[in-house]
């Protein structure tokens, strides 16, 4: 059988199964108000097998903490409003009478304080919410525990209430959204325009390429050569022989087939009547 206690003044209380354990103080459950300052504090449990000396690890501690109606409660402010807008930051500032303190801030509904600090200057604690949401809205309070007496606390201050709205989208938000909707479309059209004139650009290019190629292939008829002609002196044309000869310009392109032979034009002078 499993059993579980908790260790207080008047020892561990055991049981088999998980109840609550009494804190009693000299065999008494009342006390003055000495011993049950005495009493608050930090408590673990442990629980052991029946009839077996092995004991289990400490449990995390929990805190017990007394309210001491002699301190008087801490006072409250909520900057800058009650009613804010979502993502505003919100500060909540708490302050006593001169007492050197840890300032708690408590939220109703959640059973442990929310944030907690020390006081800056001995009497006054600023809490701050960043970018507050509809889930921030309650009602806020504040509390201190004297710095000599980490487990005393005083009452819960006055009170004050946050309520977060949902923040409008601007009026132009739709129409903006269309908008760049709108931009988005006519660049990517343009885009794609633009890459289509460069294609074809392109293969136009590519094509006047291969024709001028073609034109300068082996296969195209050369050039016709130009004709020279040399003139001989009439005093020392008797008994020549005259011969009409073809310049060829000469060219960077392979030679071509041959073509068909041409009869050569010869000139010669007769002897007419005995003379040469």
């Amino acid at each position: 059988q499993w059993g579980r206690g908790a260790t207080g003044v008047g020892g561990p209380v055991w049981d088999q199964d998980r109840v609550p354990c009494r804190l009693v103080a000299g065999g008494s459950e009342q006390g003055t108000a000495t011993t049950l300052r005495g009493q608050a504090g930090r408590y673990r449990c442990q629980y052991r097998v029946s009839e077996s000396a092995e004991v289990s690890v400490e449990s995390d501690p929990v805190e017990l903490v007394l309210t001491d109606l002699r301190y008087p409660p801490s006072s409250i402010s909520l900057h800058p409003e009650q009613h804010v807008g979502t993502g505003t930051n919100v500060t909540i500032s708490c302050w006593n009478k001169d007492y050197g303190a840890t300032f708690l801030l408590h939220k109703d509904g959640s059973s442990e304080p929310i944030q907690r600090q020390d006081s800056s200057g001995g009497d006054t604690a600023t809490f701050t919410l960043f970018g507050v949401t509809p889930a921030d809205s309650g009602t806020y309070r504040c509390s201190y525990r004297p710095w000599h007496y980490a487990f005393m606390s005083s009452p819960l201050g006055d009170s004050v209430m946050l309520e977060v709205t949902p923040t409008p989208a601007p009026p132009g938000a739709a129409g903006s959204s269309r908008g760049n909707l709108v931009v988005a479309v006519v660049g990517g059209c343009t885009a794609a325009l633009v890459f289509i004139l460069v294609l074809i650009i392109f293969f136009l290019l590519s094509a006047l390429r291969r024709r001028t190629q073609r034109d300068e292939s082996p296969g195209a008829p050369p050039k016709k050569p130009e004709t020279m002609e040399f003139q001989v002196p009439s005093s020392d044309s008797e008994g020549l022989t005259y011969l009409e000869l073809q310049a060829v310009t000469p060219s960077t392109q392979p030679p071509s087939p041959p073509a068909a032979p041409q009869p050569s034009v010869i000139y010669t002078e007769v002897a007419v009547g005995g003379r040469h």
